[in-house]
């Protein structure tokens, strides 16, 4: 379904050291399929927040109750198609705004299915109007609103028009999309980001503390649930900067058990529109030896400072 890759290197760089190096072989084809300019990028949807602990890995269950069957039209669309089977509330997407969604994806002219993301469990962020994604998907899902279920029947044109995708998608093939909107959040100035802890420096702390910068207004983020954030990330002993997601596109972090433990701690009770200094040990992020890459000594805490955009799914508890 992408154009190209826009992962996200910050998240990716954040999770890794959490993250399973035993990827879904079958997550890779379907990112593969799903793409469009970039054949060697099926590595795009493989980075699984939601299925490891720092040192442990713990797989995620092979496919997900949650995903939706979908129905396709009698006929194959000649225009785009958009079906609105559950509305959302709140502000409408427009171009430039970031729209994360649940997808299953499947050829109109008999259902069969060639990617989705309930089996990742990672939903999919798009922003609007940059053609990142394919057309009848950067046209179709302006105007969704959080909270929304919509079908989009997608002519061949508005695809991938005469180029064959893989072994399922064939040339001039009509698409046909389910889509579950989790969140629609407009454009961050990067300018707003923060270029300071908030809290003290950090050295030799044994738990995951928070300190609320800016107090939230909006929906309050419960445990199981996932948020979808901004976040830069500092050393603790000195306040420098490692990393900012900012400039790129905002990130859906889980707080269910299995979650990078930092977040799992530090980001339940948080409110939208709200900023928060989360003070993390190693224990709760890369374990004893840091992680060099992100230019995190082995033994060195870390603050993440978190601006909090949306929420989704279910809580526990």
């Amino acid at each position: 379904m992408r154009r190209t890759l826009p992962l996200l290197v910050t998240a990716t760089l954040l999770f890794a050291a959490c993250s399973s190096s035993d990827d879904n072989a079958s997550d890779s084809s379907a990112g593969e399929t799903a793409s469009t300019d970039e054949p060697s990028d099926s590595s795009d949807a493989d980075t699984d927040e939601s299925g490891t602990e720092v040192g442990d890995t713990v797989a995620p269950p092979a496919t997900n109750p949650d995903k939706p069957e979908v129905e396709v039209p009698a006929d194959l669309p000649t225009e785009l198609q958009v079906t609105v089977i559950e509305e959302g509330t709140g502000p409408e997407a427009a171009a430039g705004d970031t729209v994360v969604v649940d997808y299953v994806g499947v050829r109109t002219r008999d259902g069969v299915e060639f990617d989705n993301s309930y089996d990742r469990f990672e939903p999919f962020p798009v922003v609007l109007g940059q053609g990142g994604v394919i057309p009848g998907w950067d046209q179709g899902l302006v105007g969704v609103q959080t909270g929304a279920r919509v079908r989009l029947d997608i002519p061949s044109d508005l695809a991938y028009g005469a180029e064959a995708r893989g072994d399922i998608i064939g040339e001039n093939e009509a698409l046909t999309f389910l889509i579950d909107v989790r969140a629609v959040i407009q454009p961050a100035d990067p300018a707003d980001a923060p270029t300071e802890m908030g809290v003290p420096e950090s050295e030799g702390a044994t738990e995951t503390t928070s300190t609320d910068l800016v107090e939230g207004e909006g929906t309050e983020l419960l445990a199981g649930q996932t948020g979808i954030i901004n976040y830069v990330l500092f050393r603790g002993d000195n306040g420098v900067l490692l990393e900012s997601s900012w400039e790129a596109e905002p990130v859906p972090v889980p707080t269910a058990e299995g979650g990078f433990p930092g977040f799992v701690k530090g980001l339940p009770g948080m409110k939208v529109g709200g900023r928060r200094a989360i003070v993390v040990p190693p224990a709760d992020a890369f374990g004893p030896d840091g992680n060099p890459q992100l230019g995190l000594p082995a033994g060195t805490d870390m603050i993440i400072v978190v601006d909090l955009l949306g929420v989704y799914g279910q809580a526990t508890g």
